[in-house]
């Protein structure tokens, strides 16, 4: 993390198991390792405003395009854990990561479209979003020559996705409710919609580290998303019947598909001073976001309004050692690119999809680190920045 991420070609450390597996030769002696993490997300959402027309200036109807809020959500947890082997050219890993873990809130508040006080109000929703997925992985390195190494890791996912959205009309019939403030009640819930993941997958990891010159090394990896299967439902609310519903807990549709995670392949460069004092590292990375909507079956989930790019993140990290302290002190410093992986809608959508569903933007990021290495043991301290999630890490290491 205070590397920005840029890991790939350094992958010096028990974290190898996940992030390149062909770094773990690299380690001497048996250790393990811990690490817990603390995010806090600020996801942004659209609150309220006019999909079209201008205001009425009536109730809430009174903000003219879009308005947005933001989900506020903090969430805590051991991220990493293993327990790296070496022998001769060997080295083996087993490790546990929680490769994501994410909430977020989100609720409209008046959204409209059409004029005058004939215009139309779409239902207020409120969504919740859990989301979680473990790995466990079983990683093994071989020294090749002094200059290269290979690595495979066989991982287990376990994925729990929770999205459940909930359709709400304003407290009262009468036309003039129409641009009265939604309470939520829940006897005024016209309908809910779930997607649920509760499931499990086996993936590889590849890579491979080659060291090019005293000062140089590259290192490159190719790692697999897990493949998990997704169920829908809708069920009617009390207030269905205002749209021809049946009666309150009726489930009026389910499906299921095959659904994906990116897969991710990347390369990673490390320059090191002839003092061994700095080291500057690089890393590419490719995100195959277009996974997620490609596998959907199409009969079940219709996806052809929205897309969904695949992405390209730019690592950059340094780090400063003073070898000469006691214990050895490292200082890093890093910034990398998160492109843009919101699904949103296509120019083909209607109104309302292109308002709930826009773009997002590519965000930077900006880390920094301190780590502390005594003769047996290390501790590492971590914080990444941005406007989307802050992410702070503390781990330790002891080595045996």
């Amino acid at each position: 993390m205070g590397f920005g991420g840029a890991f790939v070609a350094l992958a010096d450390d028990a974290t190898a198991a996940f992030a390149n597996p062909a770094g773990l030769v690299q380690i001497t002696r048996a250790e393990i390792s811990l690490e817990g993490r603390s995010w806090s997300y600020a996801t942004p959402f659209t609150l309220r405003g006019r999909v079209e027309g201008e205001p009425t200036g009536i109730g809430v109807d009174v903000v003219a395009g879009l308005s947005s809020g933001t989900s506020s959500d903090d969430v805590t947890g051991v991220s990493f854990l293993s327990l790296v082997y070496p022998y001769e050219n060997w080295s083996i890993a087993l490790y546990r990561h929680q490769l994501a873990n994410f909430e977020s809130f989100s609720q409209t508040q008046g959204l409209f479209a059409g004029v005058d006080t004939t215009c139309c109000r779409f239902t207020d929703d409120r969504v919740r979003t859990d989301f979680e997925v473990v790995s466990y992985g079983l990683s093994g390195a071989y020294r090749l020559t002094d200059a290269l190494s290979l690595g495979l890791a066989l991982v287990y996912f376990q994925g729990n996705v929770d999205i459940v959205r909930n359709a709400f009309l304003p407290d009262e019939d009468p036309i003039l409710q129409t641009f009265a403030p939604t309470s939520y009640l829940p006897e005024r819930m016209a309908w809910q919609t779930s997607l649920h993941i509760d499931d499990s997958d086996l993936g590889l990891t590849g890579g491979f580290l080659w060291t090019l010159s005293s000062r140089w090394k590259m290192g490159g990896f190719y790692r697999e998303g897990p493949g998990f299967e997704l169920r829908g439902e809708s069920v009617s609310g009390p207030s269905g019947s205002f749209f021809g519903l049946p009666a309150a807990g009726t489930v009026v549709g389910q499906s299921t598909s095959p659904s994906a995670f990116p897969d991710l392949y990347g390369l990673g460069f490390v320059f090191r001073s002839e003092n061994g004092r700095l080291m500057i590292a690089f890393d590419w990375n490719r995100v195959e976001y277009s996974n997620i909507l490609d596998r959907l079956n199409p009969e079940d989930f219709d996806a052809d309004d929205l897309e969904l790019n695949d992405g390209d993140e730019f690592h950059l990290g340094g780090e400063y050692v003073f070898l000469r302290s006691t214990p050895v002190v490292a200082a890093r410093l890093g910034v990398w690119l998160d492109p843009d992986h919101r699904p949103r809608a296509t120019a083909a959508s209607e109104p309302i999809e292109h308002a709930l569903l826009p773009p997002g933007t590519d965000t930077i990021h900006w880390s920094l680190g301190i780590g502390l290495a005594f003769e047996n043991s290390q501790i590492d301290l971590g914080a990444d920045f941005s406007d989307l999630v802050d992410t702070v890490s503390l781990s330790a290491i002891y080595s045996f």
